[in-house]
């Protein structure tokens, strides 16, 4: 998942969760139209379209969200009540016992918000072992956050920095390369790896890295002072500003290393820069809608209406 599709996908859940259908709409739907794997989100879609009178439309998200996750009883129970309400009475009673069958004999799986929200919760768990210099917790913390969330390249920038931290700078790179190759405009992380790498005394390569950001954003301030502090253009010309950096950001602390690292070599000699070659290769959950009925009671009631989450 991208992280705009984790902006619009936790935008969408928010405004539903507050019934603000209207504003969660445009969220979901961009979600559900760019990722069609969110069962959650095709079912919230099917309750803001049974609660405008677009029963059609209902029925069709929540056949979506049961084609992605069969076992989505939530989902499920919706559809039946949206039979119900189509006058489909026969195929309600039959969904529905269906369901209650297939929930005694499948084991339930996690669907991709809950994975998600797993994830997030490893992930902070992470970032507060790391605050406390806890590295060896925090890295097990990402890796479950990874093992969740792969794709959440976020938290895998994050895992490498910590090994960078402790000085395992191997692994660390390596979890940057893992981004690069997967999203190359991811830049944190391109960032990150230039520090790895020239901690590794690749510094040509750390350099190289470090110009392909600023193909891809020229302009790009940190990529800047690294690319001036290692070629020594800044001590070349010292009224030469750099860009000023927040006390306690998590840059100011990559340029203290990087300061150190340079300050141990002795006074830096100006080398030419490399021409940059291409870019690398680096809420809740929906709930059934009302008139729905969970248990193992009679099917759902002719004329039941929609159901909002709890």
């Amino acid at each position: 998942m991208d992280d705009r599709t984790r902006e619009r996908l936790f935008r969408g859940r928010e405004h539903y969760r507050a019934n603000e259908y209207d504003l969660a709409e445009p969220y979901l739907s961009e979600v559900a139209e760019g990722n069609g794997g969110f069962a959650d989100v095709f079912d919230m879609l099917g309750v803001i379209y049974h609660q405008r009178g677009r029963v059609a439309d209902a029925l069709r998200m929540f056949e979506r969200a049961l084609a992605i996750n069969p076992a989505y009883t939530d989902a499920a129970l919706n559809l039946a009540v949206t039979y119900n309400d189509l006058g489909r009475y026969q195929d309600a009673k039959d969904l529905y016992e269906r369901v209650v069958e297939a929930s005694k004999k499948a084991p339930r799986r996690l669907d991709p918000y809950a994975r998600g929200k797993l994830a997030n919760m490893h992930a902070d768990l992470g970032a507060a072992y790391r605050q406390l210099g806890q590295y060896a917790d925090a890295v097990r913390e990402y890796e479950k956050a990874l093992t969740l969330g792969p794709d959440f390249h976020d938290v895998r920038t994050r895992l490498g920095a910590t090994l960078r931290e402790m000085g395992d700078l191997g692994a660390a790179a390596q979890q940057f390369e893992r981004v690069r190759l997967d999203k190359p405009d991811y830049l944190p992380a391109r960032l990150q790896l230039g520090l790895a790498l020239y901690g590794l005394g690749r510094r040509g390569d750390a350099l190289d890295e470090w110009q392909q950001i600023l193909t891809l954003e020229p302009g790009h301030k940190s990529a800047t002072m690294y690319v001036a502090m290692v070629t020594g253009q800044a001590a070349a010309s010292p009224r030469a500003s750099l860009p000023s950096v927040p006390e306690g950001d998590e840059t100011a602390k990559m340029v203290g290393e990087l300061r150190a690292s340079l300050a141990a070599e002795g006074p830096s000699r100006a080398k030419p820069i490399r021409a940059a070659s291409p870019a690398g290769r680096g809420a809740g959950a929906a709930r059934p809608i009302p008139g729905a009925r969970t248990g193992t009671a009679p099917g759902p009631r002719p004329g039941a209406g929609p159901r909002r989450t709890r």
